[in-house]
């Protein structure tokens, strides 16, 4: 479903990345909840604690950023459709209730988080509004009631 290597060169130790966590993760969203996981909030710098000391943390970082980058305009360009279903599939693979997911997901907007920092305006937006008309459709097949935004 989601695409090998990356189009691009980087580091040997995200070619180790890639194939020992990355490729084994099926889906675009999960790679990305992956990727996302590893910038740093505070600094939007991604850190990846699998390096050996001698690694440059800047070129990681920057490696990382465009493995992000590169995975979020693949995920952005697929139709509707194969979004919602690579989420159901991502959806399938957690111990989680999925209407217990989809409910908190509404309430807390995590998807949101899942931008690289480089991407603006129209990319931006569309993952957003995709999410969210995918977020209304799944609300109806796990029977989630409306957000508690008390919550």
């Amino acid at each position: 479903m989601v695409s090998g290597r990356p189009s691009f060169q980087v580091p040997e130790i995200l070619r180790d990345l890639w194939t020992r966590e990355l490729s084994l993760i099926p889906t675009y969203y999960g790679r990305m909840v992956f990727l996302a996981g590893l910038r740093n909030p505070d600094t939007g710098q991604y850190e990846y604690y699998g390096c050996p000391d001698h690694t440059s943390t800047i070129s990681v970082s920057q490696g990382l950023k465009r493995i992000h980058e590169e995975i979020f305009r693949e995920w952005v360009s697929q139709p509707l459709e194969r979004k919602k279903a690579d989420i159901e599939f991502y959806l399938e693979g957690l111990e989680i209730d999925p209407a217990d997911l989809v409910d908190a997901w509404l309430r807390l907007t995590p998807y949101k988080n899942l931008v690289p920092g480089s991407i603006q305006g129209p990319e931006r937006q569309k993952h957003i509004s995709d999410i969210e008309a995918i977020l209304g459709l799944l609300k109806n097949v796990y029977g989630v009631s409306s957000p508690d935004q008390d919550a």
